[in-house]
C-alpha cells in the first residue's frame, strides 16, 4: 500500500467507528453499599500501653478498646487534691469563726495590752509632774509621752482584734473563701475526668475498620487511634441521571440485588433524593449523560436491620431501572 492512501483509510476508519450503534443500557443501576464511619479518638494525650481488639472485629457499645498511660495525671491529681482539702478548710473554718482557742489568745493579748496602757499612763504622769518640777528635760517628757500614745494605740488595736473574734464575720470573706474551695473542686474534677479517659472505649456498636496506633506509640489529643464502620446505619447509594430519576419515589421499597452473592437480595426503602452538584460525583459504570443533564443520589435503606450486618462497605449491589 502506498503512503498518500494512509490518510484516507484513517479517515474512513473513524467514520465506521462514529457511525457505530450506542453501547446497550442494561436494565439495572449499578451501587454501592455504604457505611457510616466512626472514629475513636484519644481525648488526653498518652502512650497507649495495650490494644485489646484487632482489624475486623464487631464491638460493642462502651468496650474497651485500648489503654493508655498519662504518669503527669497522677502528680496533677495529687495537687489538685491537697488544693480542694485546703480550700475546703478554709471555708469552713470561714462559717464557724475563731475556735475557743484562739479566743483565749485574744483574751491574753487583750490583757497584757490593757496592763502596758495602764503603766504607760502611771509613767507618764510621774514624769509629767517631774517636768513641770524641772526635774527632767523636755526631751525625756517627750519620749515618755510618745510611750504613752503607743501603749494606748495598741490597746486599742488589740481590742478590735478581740472584738472582730467574738463578732460576726464578714459575708464577704465567706464567699470568698467558698469561691476558693470552688475553683479547687473544678480542677481536681477535671484531673479525675483525664484520669478516667486512660482507658478508650467504643462510642457505639462498630467493626473495626483499620488502627492508626499500636502499643508503645504516642496518642496526641484528638488523634484517631482507630476507625469502624457503624453496622446499624447502613445504606445503598446509587446514582441515576434526571430523565430517569422520576420513577423513583421516597417511601418505597424496592428489591436490591447482590450480583456477586447468586440468590440473594435485600428489600429497602428509598428515603432520599438528593442532587449531585459536581460532575466528579458521578461514579455509574455507564456515563451516557447528556451535557447539562442533573444527576441524582437514591439513598436506600434496608428494611430489615439483621441483612445489615451481611452487606459489606463497598458492595456492589444492582437496582432495576423503571
Amino acid at each position: 500500500m502506498k503512503p498518500h492512501f494512509l490518510p484516507i483509510l484513517t479517515l474512513s476508519t473513524l467514520w465506521l467507528t462514529s457511525c457505530q450503534p450506542d453501547q446497550p443500557r442494561t436494565n439495572e443501576l449499578e451501587g454501592k453499599v455504604k457505611k457510616e464511619t466512626v472514629g475513636v479518638t484519644a481525648k488526653v494525650p498518652g502512650r497507649i500501653t495495650q490494644l485489646l481488639v484487632k482489624e475486623g472485629d464487631v464491638v460493642t457499645k462502651g468496650q474497651i478498646l485500648a489503654r493508655i498511660d498519662i504518669p503527669e495525671a497522677e502528680a496533677k491529681l495529687l495537687q489538685a487534691q491537697g488544693a480542694f482539702t485546703s480550700a475546703k478548710a478554709q471555708y469552713q473554718m470561714a462559717l464557724r469563726g475563731a475556735t475557743p482557742n484562739e479566743r483565749r489568745q485574744a483574751d491574753a493579748a487583750l490583757t497584757a495590752a490593757r496592763e502596758q496602757a495602764d503603766l504607760a499612763e502611771k509613767s507618764f504622769k510621774r514624769v509629767q509632774h517631774m517636768y513641770q518640777d524641772s526635774l527632767i528635760s523636755a526631751q525625756q517628757y517627750d519620749e515618755m509621752q510618745a510611750k504613752y500614745g503607743s501603749a494606748r494605740a495598741q490597746l486599742n488595736g488589740t481590742q478590735a482584734k478581740r472584738d472582730e473574734v467574738d463578732g460576726r464575720i464578714r459575708a464577704e470573706r465567706i464567699r470568698m473563701a467558698y469561691g476558693d474551695m470552688l475553683r479547687a473542686e473544678g480542677a481536681l474534677k477535671e484531673v479525675q475526668a483525664a484520669i478516667r479517659e486512660k482507658v478508650i472505649v467504643a462510642p457505639q456498636a462498630m467493626t473495626i475498620e483499620s488502627i492508626s496506633l499500636h502499643e508503645g506509640e504516642l496518642a496526641p489529643a484528638g488523634y484517631t487511634v482507630m476507625t469502624g464502620y457503624d453496622n446499624t446505619r447502613t445504606y445503598l447509594r446509587f446514582t441515576v441521571s434526571e430523565k430517569e430519576v422520576g420513577p423513583f419515589k421516597k417511601g418505597e421499597v424496592y428489591t436490591v440485588r447482590l450480583p456477586y452473592a447468586p440468590n440473594q437480595s435485600v428489600t429497602a426503602r428509598l428515603v432520599t433524593v438528593k442532587e449531585l452538584s459536581a460532575y466528579a460525583a458521578r461514579t455509574t459504570s455507564y456515563p451516557t449523560y447528556e451535557l447539562g443533564e442533573a444527576t441524582y443520589e437514591l439513598k436506600l435503606v434496608p428494611t430489615d436491620p439483621s441483612q445489615q450486618d451481611n452487606l459489606l462497605s463497598n458492595q456492589t449491589v444492582l437496582l432495576p431501572r423503571r
